[in-house]
């Protein structure tokens, strides 16, 4: 299962590494590129939602699969061959309603081992009668009822972005993250602006081995310690305007 908006260049890699599952979803939220038309041609099946969110909209294509464990992944991911069998493999008698899986993230030509890009566990295997996605409208999560399983095998995130696009995407995340914090009434100190950060370099860069990922490593940490303080530069922004007559 996966949602999508013109996402023609990355679709095909993701839906041939799907081949092994027995149904394929693409929940679509309107398209001009020849996404539909990739889907298709895969085998799967094409749905239109009009945008609800990122979480939201992950819910609701888990609603119109036929079966109740579903794998959902985006559409610049890929599922190795390892984790294609460790997934068939753990179906067959499942011991958990929920599994995790390790995602190695490609950025600037290099799949990250360490750090903050790997091995970035993710929960997307799942029985839908006892999990489901959160109504985040960013940094959506799944909410699950029992303890949660691992899978071997990594998840192959390969967005193909440049750094100027991924600036861009994550600009938006972090205005989102803060418009989030916002509703939920929350405060943003000096110290948190700071020390964010700070704590957040020392952890993936130092403590987590992000400095053997090279120059990639450290760009990458870089950029989510700028995340860190633009969420919360954001979030005081809004705080002040809320303020003002």
């Amino acid at each position: 299962m996966l949602i999508t908006q013109n996402a023609a260049e990355q679709l095909p890699a993701c839906l041939q590494s799907l081949h092994f599952a027995d149904e394929i979803i693409v929940v679509d939220s309107g398209s001009n590129d020849h996404t539909l038309a990739v889907a298709h041609k895969a085998g799967a099946k094409v749905i239109h939602q009009e945008w609800l969110g990122f979480g939201r909209q992950k819910q609701f294509a888990i609603t119109q699969a036929s079966y109740d464990w579903v794998l959902c992944i985006d559409s610049d991911e890929r599922v190795s061959d390892e984790l294609k069998s460790s997934i068939q493999q753990t179906l067959n008698n499942p011991k958990h309603t929920a599994y995790r899986m390790p995602r190695s993230n490609r950025f600037m030509g290099r799949f990250l081992k360490h750090g903050e890009g790997y091995p970035d566990w993710s929960l997307r295997l799942f029985n839908r009668r006892h999990a489901k996605w959160s109504d985040d409208a960013v940094h959506e999560k799944v909410i699950h009822e029992d303890s949660v399983g691992t899978l071997t095998g990594d998840l192959l995130h390969e967005s193909g972005e440049d750094i100027a696009r991924y600036f861009d995407k994550q600009n938006r995340y972090t205005t989102l993250q803060a418009q989030q914090l916002f509703k939920r009434g929350k405060q943003c100190s000096l110290a948190q602006l700071v020390l964010s950060p700070l704590f957040r370099f020392i952890r993936f860069y130092l403590f987590k081995r992000g400095f053997m990922d090279g120059v990639p490593g450290l760009v990458h940490i870089l950029i989510g310690c700028f995340n860190s303080f633009s969420k919360y530069a954001k979030l005081i922004e809004l705080h002040r305007l809320h303020k003002q007559p």
